[in-house]
């Protein structure tokens, strides 16, 4: 072969290498929108050490071989907060975009993504939900640009209903939710579903209140003796959640709530021993899965003395590697066509991003709030007590259907 053409070989090969790893060492920057301050502060601020410990994970050993970078942004849990650091975001030349905390920053945060990708071709953004589980954003306001990693409300409802309907002490219920679109939902599909599987069962009471804004929630518990409720159904999460339980402890509420977050900063110090066998989470992961998670799980409290539980943080680094190694670019456009109907191993076991609405299938899990023992060990916030494991749901018993018509780019 001539030097020549020997050159141009050489150089085919090349391009042919690096079209194959165009990726490769790329730094891929994930914009982090929510919140650092305020009731909920604690909560964001576990979420953001999360991405940033699990950023770390990945960046050593991940398949498209890129590096990711979380960039925090507190936006304070206001819509309004949350567009302008979205902006700023955007203007840092960031494509990436992560949240979860408050369906009500999830739906503003969808519209303006929308609207980016439709005025700057060839500079479109991804968005990756965490935690916003508003079941609108994968049936009637779904969105190519956005992909869901949480269970929406229905998937959990219709797992934790699945677990109810069973339970013959459970007879009266009352819902307490925050007043916003993820409270309204747990409201809604708890009374259709439960209608559905258990006619029997009568809801005795219903109260929205506004979020991360009440302090004291005795008078809610007052009106939950007062109906006579046997079980709480409550979306609740952050302080909402905490200072529910710590009311009801205080108040003498004996009856059984079932949950979504329990496990979450804040809930196992006011759970303290009073809710033992009592109180229910319904949630993808938990804290005694054992194996790789309960390594990390050891891991994250040993260096920030904090419990991790947003497991979907996880999924998010799992499928955007995968989908940039299969996508052979960082490029967002191709991201998100790879994402699509996307399945991989996760944690919680195969995993598939359904490609009709953006949502992953996954199992789910239910746990019960009890004493730590030698089967079960982990103790968040250092209570004595755990979430053990009382039922696992397949991926197809929580699924749920959607009515999603996708539009897509082109």
């Amino acid at each position: 072969m001539k030097p020549v053409v020997r050159l141009v070989a050489a150089a085919a090969l090349m391009a042919c290498a690096m079209g194959a790893f165009a990726q490769k060492g790329e730094t891929v920057k994930i914009a982090w929108i929510d919140p650092l301050s305020g009731l909920m502060g604690p909560v964001g601020n576990n979420q953001v050490k999360s991405f940033q410990f699990f950023a770390e994970k990945f960046n050593q050993n991940n398949p498209a071989g890129v590096k990711f970078e979380v960039i925090p942004f507190d936006n304070k849990l206001s819509p309004a907060e949350s567009l302008n650091a979205l902006k700023a975001a955007l203007d840092q030349g960031v494509r990436y975009i992560t949240q979860g905390n408050g369906s009500s920053v999830a739906a503003a945060l969808i519209d303006a993504i929308d609207k980016h990708n439709a005025r700057n071709p060839g500079k479109e953004v991804i968005y990756l939900n965490h935690s916003a589980v508003d079941p609108d954003f994968t049936n009637s306001k779904c969105n190519y640009w956005h992909f869901r990693f949480d269970a929406d409300t229905s998937m959990k409802l219709e797992a934790l209903t699945s677990y109810m309907k069973d339970q013959p002490d459970i007879k009266k219920v009352y819902l307490l939710n925050q007043n916003y679109s993820h409270g309204q939902q747990v409201v809604k599909f708890s009374k259709e579903i439960m209608a559905r599987k258990r006619p029997d069962v009568q809801f005795v009471g219903e109260d929205l209140h506004p979020l991360a804004q009440v302090r004291d929630f005795a008078p809610y518990i007052a009106k939950i003796k007062a109906s006579g409720a046997d079980t709480v159904i409550t979306g609740n999460w952050g302080s909402d959640l905490a200072l529910l339980i710590k009311a009801a402890n205080e108040g003498g509420y004996n009856g059984k709530f079932y949950t979504y977050y329990a496990g979450v900063t804040g809930t196992p110090t006011a759970l303290g021993t009073g809710g033992a066998g009592r109180v229910y989470q319904i949630a993808y992961n938990h804290y005694n899965m054992g194996g790789q998670m309960g390594q990390w799980a050891n891991e994250f409290q040993s260096k920030f003395k904090d419990d991790f539980y947003t497991g979907s943080v996880i999924h998010i680094y799992n499928a955007l590697s995968e989908a940039m190694a299969k996508a052979k670019s960082t490029d967002p456009v191709k991201v998100a066509a790879a994402l699509e109907g996307l399945k991989f191993k996760s944690f919680n076991g195969d995993v598939e991003m359904r490609k009709t609405d953006h949502q992953l299938q996954q199992p789910l899990y239910l746990t019960v709030w009890q004493k730590a023992d030698a089967k079960y060990p982990y103790s968040p916030e250092n209570t004595g007590m755990t979430l053990a494991p009382v039922k696992t749901f397949e991926s197809y018993v929580s699924s749920t259907p959607t009515s999603c018509q996708m539009k897509r780019p082109g």
